[in-house]
């Protein structure tokens, strides 16, 4: 890892040790879980993430002062670029849009069902020390996920944006379109493909109503249903038991995360089409700061042959559908299905090493065998 990943775990320690100095007792038994990697059952709730509005684990805004709630999102800057911190506040902010649209009516059972306040911070370990250490926020269509080993910034996936509505109207005929560029480059890619190319990049007619590989800990180990989306004990939307996907069993099969990727590769794109690419690329890992962004990766030809555009549903602009790129150590899976095609749903992973497991692993194994 470069200085400048250490640099940046700099940044995220000295805002979440002014934050956690901020805690009163009771506010910090909410908000700091055990060190990362100290048993099976710490892992397993460190690495349990949600998308979805409900408990994702750790102190809400509700439960925190105005003060904190600054101290929070300077946290949150601090793991992210400035365009990826401006969309992540303004996804925020689209609860209250969202809250309109359905009429200020639904009702799960909580005070309010669209709630800005009701986004989580979690700090596991102790910040700036040499142990490790790391930190998850959290809440509707907002998943950050980062572990800090040696000092410096060792992962920052599963990276979870979404936007309900994606496009909102603005004053002057103009559009609130947070993610709209992830939206409108692969479609430009996309409907660009020569017809040869387009019939082995759609693998099926049909969009699913979710990103393939849901909320998984592990990317393509099983088909999750619904009830998995949510945290147990709170609200669960109905068909629980249905796959994320909406997908039958043969439609599963054709969008499943293979060992081989599907659809083209890079290596097929004429020079326009990988550029189109990798602006499509730079939408998800320039989320975070190029300290630690792995976007710089594909200013390598061979990196970028080796990630294939895969997509399902309608090619069209506006309508149904869904993509996902796919490579070494990389996983980006987007779908906008629902209210119309106006409801987006986007996320970046890596595969090997999601939450930073390969390097925790080598990390205890040298320094606390």
């Amino acid at each position: 890892m470069s200085d400048a990943s250490a640099e940046v775990a700099q940044r995220m320690a000295e805002a979440a040790g002014t934050w956690l100095d901020s805690l009163d007792p009771g506010q910090r038994e909410v908000a700091v879980g055990p060190a990362p990697g100290a048993d099976g059952e710490t892992e397993a709730e460190r690495t349990r993430w949600f998308y979805t509005p409900t408990d994702h684990g750790g102190l809400t805004f509700h439960e925190q002062r105005p003060a904190q709630h600054r101290m929070v999102m300077r946290l949150v800057a601090s793991g992210l670029s400035e365009a990826g911190y401006t969309t992540v506040a303004t996804v925020l902010g689209l609860e209250n849009v969202l809250d309109r649209v359905e009429g200020f009516s639904v009702d799960w059972g909580r005070e309010r069902t669209r709630d800005p306040g009701l986004y989580h911070l979690r700090v596991f370990g102790e910040p700036g020390g040499p142990r490790p250490w790391g930190w998850r926020f959290g809440g509707h269509h907002v998943s950050l996920n980062t572990l800090v080993v040696d000092r410096r910034v060792v992962a920052t996936t599963p990276c979870f944006l979404g936007a309900d509505p994606a496009a909102s109207p603005l004053l002057g005929g103009t559009a609130l379109r947070p993610l709209g560029a992830a939206e409108d480059l692969a479609g430009e890619l996309v409907r660009s493909l020569h017809p040869d190319l387009t019939a082995r990049a759609v693998l099926l007619p049909t969009a699913p109503n979710d990103v393939v590989a849901g909320n998984s800990s592990r990317v393509g180990d099983r088909v999750l249903r619904r009830r998995e989306l949510w945290r147990r004990g709170g609200h669960v939307p109905d068909r629980a038991d249905h796959p994320v996907t909406g997908l039958n069993d043969a439609d599963q099969r054709a969008l499943a995360l293979t060992r081989e990727p599907q659809g083209v590769p890079g290596s097929e794109l004429d020079t326009g089409q990988r550029e189109l690419l990798r602006a499509l690329l730079g939408t998800y890992l320039g989320r975070v700061p190029d300290g630690v962004s792995p976007l710089s990766r594909y200013d390598d030809p061979a990196a970028l042959n080796a990630v294939h555009l895969a997509w399902a549903g309608s090619t069209a602009a506006g309508e149904p559908h869904y993509y996902r790129l796919r490579g070494p150590r990389l996983l980006v899976e987007w779908t906008n299905v629902h209210r119309g095609a106006n409801h987006a749903h986007a996320v970046w992973r890596d595969p090997e090493a999601d939450f930073g497991g390969d390097v925790l692993a080598a990390h205890h194994a040298t320094h606390h065998p």
